[in-house]
């Protein structure tokens, strides 16, 4: 059977995933994100009013004109977990394809928004929920099998997808920690991953996340990070004034934390922002999660803005906001905040806890740094890098390695640069690049069996 793979997006660059499987005539499709710094550099740009491809010639969005060249018909369109680098480009080209969107139930619910929010395109894609550790049919031939695997991320209900062909398993391994003692959720799934390195034909490919490959060690858990922002709350646990959080909005396993600490120091916590709302919402409705009772979550702009007076009326001392905006976003939380145009009065002394890293990119870092400046004019002190990253360093690489032992290996979700640590440590372990090591770029294509 021909096994052949199209590397659509995420191959120059981190973000705007999209990888084609194809095996025989039958054609999967992992991810269709959006790349939001290319986005965030342009004002007021609503990606839901724009066409594909005005998104596309901004760099925002896959070029899927390659699918063209791909023999064979899309079968399943497969986003591994709910952050926009993987799913933000589905209501923009999922049209474009007879074939169900395919997810964890988590994903599904946050794919469905993301379409109902769509203005330029109906997307009527059937939208399928499959849980970890299951298994589907792909094509009539029934010697293609798509599986789930369970793996810890930095959002819930993240999986690899492994496509079964007779030539061998092709593992899409994009993001994931190796997580052995995570704070919601079950620990990643390394059984079935070395299962899956022994069976048949073993491992034909291996498509991987090269984001911390060239950090040494291992990327410590979840729990390490509960534990530092443990540490950090009860340390200002007698601060009389204003304590603000903030960290990624899909991060349900961070603000699960947050809101716990908070009550464990006496104050009364409060989610806000659009982002804050839409994800731990729809946490909480799928039994995710199990907030207090009386946790308020405001994304409208004019509630946010009443539960900022509610805050100085009845005293900021007996509240922690937990907003957006860990990145210096312009219209998130936190830099309305800085800039002085929410009710809510930072004063000298009041704390703002990052629990977010910057993400490494020009346009982040800026904003960032601009957002913090801001806040420290107003007398903010800054506790910044309570964090774990989401992505595997480079002992967590080789341990997937020495799981799957891959016959071919192909870098993702970096440009040139970020490849060259992980090219390096597959290169220690046998692989010849140009032979079985594949550094590609987008819109390429991978010819794996005839």
């Amino acid at each position: 059977m021909e096994v052949e793979i199209a590397t659509i997006g995420g191959y120059e660059e981190v973000g705007r995933q999209m990888t084609a499987v194809r095996a025989g005539d039958d054609v999967v499709v992992f991810d269709m994100g959006l790349n939001l710094s290319q986005v965030l550099i342009h004002d007021n740009v609503e990606t839901e009013r724009m066409h594909s491809l005005d998104l596309i010639d901004m760099g925002a969005i896959p070029d899927d004109r390659v699918m063209s060249d791909l023999e064979g018909d899309v079968k399943a369109i497969v986003p591994t977990h709910g952050h926009l680098d993987h799913i933000g480009a589905i209501s923009k080209l999922a049209h474009r394809y007879d074939a169900p969107i395919v997810a964890t139930p988590f994903t599904i619910e946050l794919v469905k928004q993301q379409i109902q929010s769509e203005e330029k395109f109906g997307v009527q894609n059937d939208l399928q929920k499959m849980s970890a550790g299951e298994t589907m049919s792909i094509g009539d031939s029934g010697n293609v099998e798509l599986e789930f695997v369970h793996v810890t991320h930095s959002i819930i209900d993240a999986i690899n997808p492994v496509l079964h062909t007779p030539e061998g398993a092709v593992v899409y391994g994009l993001d994931k920690r190796m997580d052995h003692s995570p704070v919601i959720e079950d620990p990643i799934d390394m059984k079935r991953f070395r299962e899956i390195g022994r069976e048949g034909n073993g491992v034909l490919a291996y498509i991987e996340d090269c984001t911390n490959a060239g950090r040494k060690g291992r990327t410590p858990s979840e729990s390490v990070a509960r534990r530092h922002l443990k540490d950090v709350m009860t340390s200002i646990e007698d601060w009389d004034g204003g304590i603000v959080a903030t960290t990624f909005s899909s991060h349900i396993s961070r603000v699960t934390s947050l809101v716990e600490f908070a009550n464990d120091i006496g104050r009364q916590p409060v989610l806000l922002g659009r982002s804050m709302e839409k994800y731990s919402g729809t946490a909480e409705r799928l039994g995710f999660v199990d907030f207090p009772d009386d946790l308020g979550m405001y994304g409208h702009r004019k509630s946010v803005d009443r539960t900022f007076k509610r805050i100085m009326n009845e005293g900021k001392e007996k509240f922690l906001p937990i907003v957006t905006g860990h990145q210096g976003e312009p219209r998130a939380m936190l830099t309305r905040m800085g800039r002085g145009e929410t009710p809510y009065q930072l004063e000298d002394g009041d704390k703002v806890i990052f629990s977010a890293r910057v993400i490494p990119e020009p346009t982040n870092e800026g904003q960032r740094y601009q957002s913090e400046k801001l806040l420290k004019m107003q007398g903010a002190r800054i506790y910044d890098d309570i964090h774990v990253s989401g992505h595997l360093r480079e002992e967590g690489h080789y341990e997937m390695l020495q799981a799957l032992q891959p016959k071919h290996v192909i870098p993702a979700h970096q440009d040139m640069k970020g490849f060259a640590p992980y090219t390096s440590l597959a290169a220690s372990q046998g692989y010849t690049l140009g032979r079985d090591l594949h550094v590609t770029r987008n819109g390429n294509m991978i010819q794996l069996t005839e």
